[in-house]
């Protein structure tokens, strides 16, 4: 009898153990996996969608990606009122983009993993943007939409609208505020 129960003992360790490598296995899994199809997805194509500002036309155009083409606004989130695009995803600056310079520094895996907000009038429809709002040619050859002379972008990692997992990710992307100021 006594050597049952200590192989039942063993096997019960040997099975927890077992199990919490499983359960690291999956997690470090999921961890890449997430990371490599935020930077395999492609960047939103601008096309005109019939849908309006917050419009679900889906039948065409946007391939994926998160870029509106249907101006700015603002809408509430869990960081407040933040600038959204015309599908209500959350805009986001980039630190390493240079106020004014007329140029996206986002490119290659960086602009899959953070589709410009595109536009396709030199003056995109604004709704409740205090800040001062334009375009410039984004790395696509698009027009990307800027706020105070910054280029905005969403974050494909973000899947509905409010969501704001971009919040200061690596310490260098952060929710527009709607007068043109970085959510800190």
């Amino acid at each position: 009898m006594r050597s049952t129960r200590s192989n039942r003992s063993v096997l019960l360790v040997v099975g927890v153990a077992f199990g919490a490598l499983a359960l690291a296995g999956c997690a470090s899994q999921s961890t890449a996996s997430s990371g490599s199809s935020a930077s395999s997805s492609s960047p939103a194509s601008s096309s005109s969608s019939s849908g309006g500002l917050y419009g679900s036309d889906d039948s065409g155009g946007d391939s994926g990606g998160h870029g509106a083409d249907d101006g700015i606004a603002t809408a509430s989130a869990s960081l407040g009122t933040v600038v959204v695009d015309g599908k209500g995803m959350t805009a986001y600056f980039y630190d390493q983009d240079v106020k004014g310079s007329g140029k996206s520094t986002c490119t290659g895996g960086c602009a899959s993993a953070w589709p410009a907000i595109e536009s396709d009038a030199t003056t995109p429809s604004v709704s409740g943007v205090t800040g001062t709002v334009g375009t410039i040619t984004g790395v696509d050859g698009k027009l990307q939409v800027t706020v105070d002379g910054r280029p905005i972008y969403t974050y494909a990692a973000d899947t509905t609208a409010g969501d704001v997992t971009g919040q200061g990710v690596g310490g260098v992307w952060y929710a527009v505020n709607p007068d043109g100021t970085e959510h800190r």
